[in-house]
C-alpha cells in the first residue's frame, strides 16, 4: 500500500509525484487561458511591427536591453502611477518572443512609446548621463553608424506571418525599401516609440 511515509522515503517516487502534481497544476492554470479571447486576440488598434520597428526590436534583443529593462507593467498602484496603464495580454499577441522580463536595473519600457521625442532617445542612447545624470546605462554610439540590416527582413516577416502576425505581401515586398538609408539607431528608436501605444490609442 502506498502511504505518505513510504512516498517521502522513496526519492524516485517523490520526484515522480512532484512532477505529476506540477504538470497537472500547470495545465489547469495555463490551458484555459489559451481559449480566452482577451489573451489570444490583439487589443483594438494593435498593428504588427513595421519593418524598421521589427529591425529595432532585433537590435534591442541583440544588445541585451531586456537584461535591465522589463516590458510588463503590473496592475499595482505604484507601477500604474509611475509607468501608466497596466499591461494586458492582447498587447503582446504579435511579440515572438515577448520581452516581459523581470529585472529592472532601468525603468520598465512598456509605456515608453511617445513619452519622449526621437531626439531625446537619440541623445540618451549616445550619452545616457547627458539626459539622466544618475543613469548607469552604457552608451550605444555605434548604433548611429551601423546600417539597419535589410538582408533578412523579408524572410523574418514571412516567418512571423506563419505564426499569426498578419503581414501582407505588399508589406513584405516593401520592407527592404523601408529600411533603405536607416541606421540601427533609427530602428531602435522606432521600436521604442511604438511600445505600449496601442492601448493608449484605444483609451
Amino acid at each position: 500500500m502506498l502511504t505518505h511515509d513510504r512516498i517521502e522515503r522513496n526519492q524516485a517516487l517523490l520526484i515522480v509525484f512532484i512532477v505529476l502534481v506540477v504538470a497537472v497544476g500547470g495545465l489547469v492554470e495555463i490551458v484555459p487561458l489559451s481559449f480566452q479571447k482577451s489573451v489570444t486576440e490583439p487589443v483594438a488598434g494593435l498593428k504588427p511591427y513595421a519593418p524598421l520597428q521589427l529591425t529595432g526590436r532585433d537590435v534591442y534583443i541583440r544588445e541585451g536591453c531586456y537584461n535591465c529593462h522589463s516590458q510588463m507593467v503590473r496592475p499595482l498602484r505604484a507601477e500604474v502611477e509611475r509607468y501608466g496603464h497596466y499591461s494586458v495580454a492582447g498587447e503582446f499577441v504579435y511579440d515572438h518572443p515577448f520581452q516581459w522580463g523581470s529585472k529592472r536595473t532601468g525603468p520598465d519600457l512598456h509605456r515608453v512609446g511617445g513619452r519622449y521625442s526621437d531626439d531625446w532617445h537619440r541623445l540618451h542612447l549616445l550619452d545616457p548621463r547627458s539626459v539622466v545624470p544618475e543613469s548607469n546605462m552604457p552608451a550605444y554610439r555605434w548604433l548611429n553608424d551601423a546600417a539597419a540590416n535589410a538582408g533578412d527582413i523579408e524572410a523574418k516577416m514571412r516567418a512571423l506571418r506563419r505564426v499569426g502576425v498578419p503581414y501582407t505581401d505588399a508589406e513584405i515586398g516593401g520592407a527592404r525599401e523601408a529600411l533603405k538609408g536607416k541606421t540601427e539607431m533609427d530602428a531602435l528608436i522606432a521600436y521604442l516609440q511604438v511600445l505600449g501605444t496601442a492601448l493608449k490609442q484605444k483609451q
